[in-house]
């Protein structure tokens, strides 16, 4: 029991750090929003809030990988459209009220250990994407997998303003066909 209401805690900070922010996130809210009673704070989370805002950045991070975990030998546009398909059910799931927990951290934390933190989750999905890129034949898979996380950043807080999935839409549109095409993305043929 005790680890279902760890992971309810978790789950918990992950939603609320995504439609909330950082600091619209506290450990009462956690508590109501998840049923828990008040004991769990510091049972689960003695070194407070920061403990339990890296848990939560670890599971956002894990659970955007597990969204990619049978991509392998895919095609880079079946990859990319993966990836923005995780990202689109969240956007459409919350009625376009919440984002991505790890960039609402990144914004708002002054912490060095949380920014790390946050950089860490964002490397290990370039990187991830990175691999089943390459595996799937892009040319350029580092360059085009830091395009695609960060365009999918940039279109969810683009949809979340505008309270519509069109900015999304039409990102993902682009990343898919350009992957699908042998983007040029990455490529430097200047010379």
């Amino acid at each position: 029991m005790a680890g279902s209401v760890r992971e309810r805690m978790i789950d918990g900070a992950v939603r609320l750090l995504a439609r909330q922010g950082l600091q619209g996130t506290s450990f009462a809210e956690v508590l109501q929003a998840t049923g828990t009673p008040r004991g769990s704070i510091y049972h689960h989370f003695p070194g407070g809030k920061d403990q339990l805002v890296e848990a939560a950045l670890d599971s956002a991070g894990e659970d955007t990988l597990r969204a990619l975990a049978d991509l392998a030998g895919s095609g880079p546009d079946r990859v990319t459209e993966a990836y923005l398909g995780f990202w689109r059910s969240l956007l459409e799931e919350s009625d376009t009220t919440a984002g991505c927990a790890v960039l609402a951290v990144t914004v708002a934390t002054r912490s060095d250990e949380m920014m790390a933190r946050t950089a860490a989750v964002f490397r290990s999905w370039r990187t991830r994407l990175a691999e089943l890129l390459a595996l799937g034949g892009h040319p350029t898979p580092e360059a085009f997998a830091a395009t695609v996380v960060a365009a999918a950043e940039g279109a969810v807080i683009l949809s979340r303003a505008e309270r519509s999935l069109e900015p999304f839409d039409a990102v993902a549109a682009f990343l898919i066909a350009e992957a699908r095409d042998g983007t040029t993305i990455g490529r430097d043929d200047r010379r």
